[in-house]
């Protein structure tokens, strides 16, 4: 055994004491289901069934492995390691793997490589659209982290590449389980667009001051908080409207127009106006749940009808 050799198995054995909980951590387990959630509202939307059918579960399970941890490791690899200078000015970032030592530079961009390939490989067990699909996420999350592009610094555009992530790309890659892409409805597009947005704008707002000291121009940066509050509630009334169009039309299937429906638009609404206004991750995660009442109502009637 080479010296080389003998370093290269001591870090692997040191990597596996010291640093799993470091590396889950990374990679935020309580954001996996933001890639999840999305994608179960299109593969049951495309499928008409609450659960896989029995020959596309292997499918179904490798979509899950890319919209939860391969991806998001990748993603938030790259931002860990950009973020750096605006993590250490920042009290919610100190517990942050790359600010603590726990794991360095080189550690983050050997683990970006692993999780990037990991995912598009498990997305070619989905199909190549899929795979083609897994990339283009992982180029938006290398243009919106690393310079010279870094998008997650520029007012609008950060907002924007966030929602199309989350809000359109998520729910299209459960709906491709089951149907070509280019069937997707349109108005579910928009739809989340606007709901993506009104729930990243308020997290430019949690770590405002340390991107201000960073020199991130993010959006609560450049728009000031209050801005940014008022864009989000807007945004989010834009797509409770448009929701309770799309319900009352019946665009998307038969029986939408359920009173439950009517009933969750005003609580939608005080729910985002009241924990918006001063945001937390824990906060934003609260008004997302809340949608996912109406998700699963307009869910329930898209298996019964």
């Amino acid at each position: 055994m080479t010296v080389l050799q003998a370093v290269r198995g001591q870090s692997r054995v040191s990597f596996g004491r010291r640093d799993r909980t470091a590396l889950l951590r990374l990679t935020r387990p309580w954001f996996w289901p933001l890639g999840w959630g999305g994608a179960y509202v299109g593969a049951v939307l495309a499928s008409r069934t609450w659960l896989p059918p029995l020959g596309t579960v292997p499918e179904a399970l490798a979509v899950a492995a890319v919209l939860g941890p391969l991806t998001w490791g990748a993603v938030l690899t790259v931002n860990d390691l950009h973020d750096l200078p605006s993590d250490r000015h920042n009290p919610r970032k100190a517990t942050a793997p790359l600010v603590t030592g726990a794991l360095d530079a080189a550690d983050l961009v050997r683990w970006h490589r692993r999780f990037a390939l990991s995912a598009l490989a498990v997305a070619l067990v989905v199909g190549p659209v899929f795979a083609v699909g897994t990339g283009v996420v992982l180029l938006l999350g290398w243009l919106y982290s690393a310079p010279p592009v870094r998008l997650k610094a520029r007012a609008g555009a950060d907002v924007a590449i966030n929602a199309v992530t989350i809000g359109v790309f998520g729910p299209i890659a459960g709906w491709c389980l089951y149907r070509p892409p280019t069937q997707y409805p349109l108005i579910m597009i928009v739809l989340g667009f606007l709901l993506g947005a009104a729930l990243y704008v308020p997290t430019t707002v949690i770590d405002v001051e340390a991107d201000r000291l960073a020199g991130n121009r993010t959006a609560a940066v450049t728009w000031t908080p209050e801005v940014c509050y008022r864009l989000g509630v807007l945004l989010w009334t834009g797509a409770i409207v448009l929701w309770l169009v799309c319900c009352r039309l019946e665009l998307l299937a038969p029986g939408q127009a359920t009173p439950v429906q009517a009933a969750m638009a005003p609580i939608l609404l005080v729910v985002y106006c009241v924990l918006a206004r001063t945001p937390s991750i824990t906060r934003m995660a609260i008004v997302a749940a809340t949608f996912g009442v109406s998700a699963l109502d307009f869910l329930a009637t898209c298996v019964t009808t």
